[in-house]
């Protein structure tokens, strides 16, 4: 099992969103705390005990549980893991709702709880990623799961709590989600590819790779480009770092060094240009701008350089005369 947190302001936002995809027949609500699973209802009986603690922002605790598309779990199950998980994390007395979603090709498990108690007492959220991480292993162990390696040692990085949140508004993966997919499609569809045919499978699916290359042909490192973002290998999981990448594909450094180099050459052109899609937009804002100062600057030279008149009664010029008695003053005051 694999969990994502969230920790917020707000409990409405992610409540609506999930009573609305069991009104569309995706999600079904396995137990909660509250009188009622309305809406109104339950942001009333939330605000009830949050009154107790006004000045605490972050109240609102979700979590989404993720199991292997092979866990066919029946909800009694699942309902009984979302409450050992409740209260192995210290969420004993706290009100939550649980959900079962089956949008998606695997087995999740949504829980939403106010991290105020019923006393009023809030429950710590200090190291709380590494607290549910160790639980989650627990509960596999507990209830005969598949076992997941720890995030230290994960071969494919969980999305973030970003992402998460990016996902449900948008309601599409995160680029993270779609590199995964795409470049693991790829290795396991034609095992052994050439670093050639590797570059243009990731190319088909407008995936532009960079890779970390030094002068002397080694490579370190790799990035994917996609959508208008660059992600390195690390960042999505050990499998799509460059370590293991070239030993699941035919790679040859004295062979492939040109193509390597070659491929960086095109493709960081073609990364520059998704991230300067705006620039001529902006190159033309800035020329009108940086015109319009310009235009002032010259425009005050030249005040500066016309000659001053004549006072009509002193027949001085004005500026002369100012510091004069700018000099007067000065004196007096030290007499």
């Amino acid at each position: 099992m694999t969990g994502n947190q969230i920790k917020g302001k707000g409990f409405r936002g992610a409540l609506r969103y999930n009573l609305e995809k069991v009104k569309k027949g995706v999600a079904e609500i396995l137990d909660h705390s509250f009188a009622s699973t309305s809406e109104k209802t339950i942001l009333t009986e939330i605000q009830m005990v949050r009154i107790q603690r006004p000045n605490l922002k972050k109240f609102f605790y979700h979590t989404s549980i993720n199991f292997p598309p092979s866990e066919d779990l029946a909800n009694d199950k699942m309902k009984q893991i979302g409450l050992d998980y409740l209260q192995a994390n210290g969420f004993t007395q706290h009100q939550y709702i649980m959900f079962r979603h089956y949008d998606a090709d695997h087995p999740h498990l949504h829980i939403l709880v106010n991290r105020i108690g019923y006393d009023g007492s809030v429950l710590s959220d200090s190291n709380d990623y590494a607290r549910s991480e160790k639980v989650l292993r627990e509960l596999e162990k507990k209830y005969n799961l598949a076992q997941v390696a720890s995030s230290t040692q994960a071969r494919q990085r969980a999305v973030t709590k970003d992402e998460l949140e990016m996902m449900k508004r948008t309601n599409t993966p995160s680029q993270k989600l779609k590199l995964q997919t795409i470049i693991q499609k790829i290795l396991q569809d034609k095992p052994r590819l050439t670093t050639e045919q590797f570059i243009k499978a990731l190319h088909k699916h407008k995936i532009n790779v960079l890779f970390n290359q030094a002068s002397t042909g080694y490579v370190s490192g790799i990035s994917y480009g996609y959508e208008g973002v660059v992600i390195k290998g690390n960042k999505l999981g050990n499998d799509f770092k460059w370590g293991s990448i070239k030993n699941i594909i035919d790679y040859n450094q004295a062979r492939d060094r040109l193509l390597m180099q070659k491929t960086n050459k095109q493709n960081f052109k073609r990364t520059l240009s998704l991230r300067k899609i705006k620039k001529p937009e902006y190159s033309e804002k800035h020329t009108s701008t940086s015109s319009f100062f310009q235009g002032i600057i010259s425009s005050h030279l030249k005040l500066l350089t016309i000659p001053l008149e004549p006072h009509p009664e002193t027949g001085d010029n004005f500026i002369p005369q100012a510091l004069k008695r700018r000099r007067k003053k000065r004196r007096s005051r030290r007499l």
